[in-house]
């Protein structure tokens, strides 16, 4: 029986192999993008990294430096979060405790309020100075007032920015006094204070003897934490990348073996061939 000629792949036909070419193009062309993106995505966090261990390294120089004085009304315009927050500030003035508000926090003493009250400077600027957190059973001011400092007062913090709008999911009202963030204009405008820095103070811990209940509001309760997660990030996108090479290679070794089992194999038929049509006692059937 005389074997049926061979059916030509439509990979050896010259459109066949035109359009396989332009696959490669195309596959080549979406792999260099993807490795290019990976990887500039990697570079980024890597100067992400580097960007957030030198704001670290800045943050905890401020906040061990010694106390220093706070910016006064003619360098009010040029405070950032950049170049000032955390700073560690020493501040003289006049509590106005009848104009104090209460915040609410969650600190590691538990859910309460920070108390925000304004200091009054002797050249009537103020500062909103938030002495530290209460809990719910001591925000009434009655219930603490021994402990409201009078006349000159001098304290050291640490300068924080204002937090303007309200908490996370939750805007400030302050005509039925629930306040979510320490947002100094909207405090001072529902306070009537004026010539208010544009930003506040978290009070220093008062000192106590060790295993003595908190004297409220307890200071000192000032979190500073920068997430840095962009190593991790980093090794990440170049992981996809390099996976991202490593698909190429294995689909170009692949479509180079069968390029090459299909040339040999396809030789190999068309001399059978010829070798069985060529003999002058090939039986037909």
């Amino acid at each position: 029986m005389t074997p049926p000629p061979p059916d030509p792949s439509t990979h050896d036909t010259p459109a066949g192999r035109e359009r396989s070419a332009a696959a490669r193009v195309a596959l080549a062309v979406c792999a260099a993008l993807a490795f290019a993106g990976f990887f500039a995505l990697g570079t980024w966090q890597v100067e992400r990294r580097a960007w957030k261990l030198d704001l670290i390294a800045r943050v905890e120089q401020r906040v061990h430096a010694p106390a220093s004085e706070a910016p006064g009304r003619d360098r009010w315009p040029q405070v950032n979060a950049a170049a000032d927050e955390y700073r560690h500030l020493r501040i003289a003035g006049t509590f106005l405790h009848d104009k104090e508000t209460l915040v609410q926090a969650s600190t590691r003493l538990g859910a309460g309020f920070w108390v925000l009250t304004p200091l009054q400077a002797a050249d009537g600027s103020v500062v909103l100075v938030n002495r530290g957190f209460v809990p719910p059973e001591a925000r009434d001011r009655a219930t603490r007032a021994a402990t409201d400092p009078q006349g000159d007062t001098t304290v050291t913090g640490l300068l924080r920015i204002t937090e303007p709008k309200g908490g996370f999911l939750r805007r400030n009202e302050p005509a039925a006094e629930r306040w979510f963030s320490r947002d100094v204009q909207a405090i001072a405008a529902a306070r009537g204070l004026h010539n208010v820095a544009p930003y506040f103070v978290d009070v220093e811990a008062a000192p106590s003897p060790p295993g003595a209940s908190p004297a409220w509001p307890a200071g000192g309760l000032t979190v500073i934490a920068f997430p840095n997660s962009h190593l991790a990030y980093a090794i990440t996108w170049y992981g996809l990348a390099l996976m991202v090479l490593g698909a190429a290679w294995y689909v170009w070794r692949d479509g180079r073996r069968h390029a090459a089992g299909r040339a040999d194999g396809g030789s190999g038929e068309n001399t059978a061939h010829a070798d069985a049509t060529s003999r002058p006692d090939a039986r037909r059937d």
